[in-house]
């Protein structure tokens, strides 16, 4: 009789336990927290995975976007949301890694306040300048901003846009306007209008306009050249020796959410990225998928973030 209490006992500790729980879920519609606008890349991959991950899950996906302070916004919601697994953010690099450099106030810890749960990939950056300018080489940039003092601007959508931007200028000691955005979409409308001269911006947003020919793409940001786009040159090729810029993402979910939970999601996750369809529908618009373990999308946001924190110095930029 004791025996079988005892058993009692632990049966009912795993049924109430957070593990235990996990079986359970979902039990509501799940939201999939996208830190940039509509008809960015991060919504743009959010809405892509939304469905098949609802299939998998037996629920309703949710694609909310919340733009704003390069992803701080939708990073410090997520940070505060219920740890039961209902809301899961798609983290960039932008509000991962390079916010708490660029901002002196954040309000929450890109490593304490999230659980991860898979990575997803990497959107492929590449700069690009308006198609009326007289530069076709990164050479041609650098000679023109020295002719041409202040004549120059390079618009931002995210972080991304400005460490790239910003190291350009301070490598190549050229004088360049930097204009900020909410969100890519706007920014790269400025730059077909002409009324910005370039930018860095993933593949995902900016292929469309290489293809028309409405922008000239100059170099990829990534130290190896992207199996989407073989025959741009780096720009470590092209002398920024090291440069080495990741726009990465991966989905986490905020801290203290059941591990059962996360790892439920994770192995979703991971059958939906590898699945072929997918990774050709992503890479059709720009972006290389890559999963992960929950421990490996752990460290690579350690990783980045020291990275994204030495090129934010090296580059001068000041927090604001």
């Amino acid at each position: 009789m004791r025996k079988l209490l005892l058993v009692l006992a632990a049966a009912g500790a795993t049924l109430f336990s957070p593990a235990g729980r996990a079986q359970n879920y979902p039990t509501k519609p799940i939201t999939l927290v996208s830190v940039f606008g509509p008809g960015s890349a991060s919504d743009t991959i959010c809405r892509v995975l939304a469905q098949p991950l609802g299939i998998a899950l037996k629920e309703t996906v949710i694609v909310e976007d919340r733009p704003g302070a390069n992803g701080a916004l939708a990073a410090l919601y997520v940070a505060r949301a219920a740890p039961d697994g209902h809301t899961l953010l798609m983290g960039t690099n932008s509000p991962l890694s390079a916010v708490p450099y660029l901002m002196k106030n954040v309000s929450y810890d890109p490593i304490k306040d999230f659980t991860p749960v898979s990575r997803v990939g990497s959107f492929t950056q590449i700069l690009v300048v308006n198609a009326t300018l007289p530069i076709k080489t990164l050479k041609d940039l650098i000679d023109y901003g020295k002719a041409y003092p202040g004549k120059l601007s390079f618009a931002s959508g995210n972080s991304a846009g400005i460490v790239a931007g910003q190291t350009l200028a301070h490598w190549a000691e050229i004088d360049m306007l930097h204009v900020p955005y909410k969100s890519t979409p706007p920014a790269l409308q400025d730059v077909l209008a002409g009324r910005i001269s370039m930018m860095s911006v993933d593949l995902t947003s900016a292929m469309p306009h290489v293809h028309s020919g409405a922008v000239r793409a100059l170099a990829v940001t990534r130290i190896a050249r992207s199996a989407l786009f073989p025959e741009l040159p780096t720009l470590d090729e092209l002398e920024m020796k090291g440069f080495d810029l990741d726009a990465w993402a991966g989905i986490v979910v905020p801290a203290q959410t059941p591990t059962a939970i996360v790892a439920q999601l994770n192995t979703e996750l991971r059958k939906i990225l590898d699945d072929p369809q997918i990774k050709s529908k992503l890479a059709n618009v720009g972006f290389e998928t890559i999963s992960s373990s929950p421990a490996e999308l752990g460290d690579l946001i350690k990783i980045q973030l020291g990275k994204w924190g030495k090129m934010i110095k090296d580059a001068g930029i000041q927090p604001e």
